[in-house]
């Protein structure tokens, strides 16, 4: 008498199945290398996670050098999106290139329910982002922006400590990014040619790293818009960046509390930091892995402790490795995450209030 497989194994052949079905890595096209920042998914040890399926790159040098450097086939290498999806059909891409090509690579991928996710920031202006937004929302996507800073475990830490009332109510933000200038650290040449560029940029330093501080203000803030918007900006290296400021110093005001924001690129020594104002105390986020806690003590004492934190765990560690887990439904993003597209969108309108500010030359009221 021959035994019947039992229902146990069935229930044991279809977990296994599924479990295979989740490992299986998540097929990703990089498009463009223009943008150095790129090198994060080149150079990215293998984590079983994601698989470079192809890449988008019309400059032959470039690619052949970054794919050299890499170990990567130049048989990875297409001249087109089209191409790209046509031959190896990716279940998501990350866009590598200038901030002017987010939106046609969303109107091509959205409607195909290919998942995008683009370098920072989301868009060059809120026209472009408007759009971008209606086609993810029609079809579906996820429409992701990568920040370095979201992977910083201090800048969590801080979130996590305001959220516990460890230093009573926000009152003040102050960000600082940047660096001495793309010229002056050897961006390369194709980096720098649109970097600089107002249309393909949308601005120079205000864009590049004004989209930090506007970023975790509305992370910080649980989504809430600001205000008001104020913003300043000058031109302190002309010879290196003759078509776009250099220096931005960009003011938000919320009911109860407000923010300094300082993108530039003619700090003496780059930085990426941020400090939280509460009633009773401030946080430091100093950088990546150094958070210092200050407890004020009668006038201008205070009690400080500093924190030296580890990375966090996968995938909350990596913008590939969230990605892979967000479109697996393996994890959901929470509201206003700093990945998110309602955290972008309103970090574009913060950015193209700023760019409005500075051209009349006056304080920007946001629509509710």
């Amino acid at each position: 008498m021959t035994n019947k497989p039992s229902l146990l194994f069935f229930l044991l052949l279809f977990a296994s199945l599924a479990a295979n079905a989740q490992q299986k890595p998540l097929r990703v096209g990089v498009i463009g290398l223009t943008h150095t920042h790129v090198h994060w998914i080149l150079g990215r040890e293998n984590r079983g996670d994601i698989q470079i399926v192809g890449i988008v790159e019309t400059n032959k040098e470039l690619a052949e050098r970054y794919t050299k450097q890499h170990g990567l086939p130049m048989s990875l290498v297409y001249n087109s999106l089209e191409a790209l999806i046509a031959a190896t059909h990716p279940e998501a891409v990350t866009a590598f290139g200038t901030t002017y090509e987010h939106l046609k690579i969303v109107e091509t991928c959205a409607p195909l329910g290919i998942h995008v996710m683009v370098e920072k920031p989301l868009a060059v202006s809120m026209k472009h982002a408007r759009k971008m937004e209606a086609l993810a929302k029609k079809h579906r996507i996820h429409l992701l922006t990568n920040y370095e800073t979201t992977w910083y475990p201090t800048n969590h830490k801080a979130f996590e400590l305001l959220k516990s009332d460890s230093i009573g109510s926000l009152r003040k933000v102050v960000v600082r990014d940047g660096h001495r200038g793309p010229k002056k650290i050897g961006v390369n040449k194709e980096f720098l040619d649109w970097l600089t560029d107002p249309v393909l940029n949308g601005g120079g330093a205000l864009m590049d790293f004004g989209c930090y501080g506007a970023n975790l203000m509305t992370w910080l803030q649980g989504g809430k818009k600001p205000l008001t918007v104020s913003a300043v900006t000058q031109q302190m290296q002309p010879e290196n960046n003759p078509k776009v400021d250099d220096d931005a110093t960009i003011i938000l005001t919320y009911d109860d509390a407000n923010a300094i924001l300082q993108p530039s690129w003619d700090w003496p020594i780059g930085r990426k930091d941020m400090e939280i104002y509460g009633l009773t105390g401030a946080i430091y986020a100093d950088n990546r892995h150094q958070l210092r806690i200050r407890m004020a003590e009668g006038y201008d004492g205070f009690k400080e402790i500093t924190l030296k934190l580890e990375e966090r765990s996968a995938p909350y560690d990596d913008p590939f490795a969230l990605l892979a887990a967000v479109v697996k439904q393996e994890i959901t993003l929470p509201p206003y995450d700093p990945t998110s597209l309602e955290n972008n969108m309103v970090v574009t309108e913060i950015l193209d209030a700023a760019k409005k500010s500075v051209k009349k030359r006056k304080q920007v009221r946001l629509k509710k």
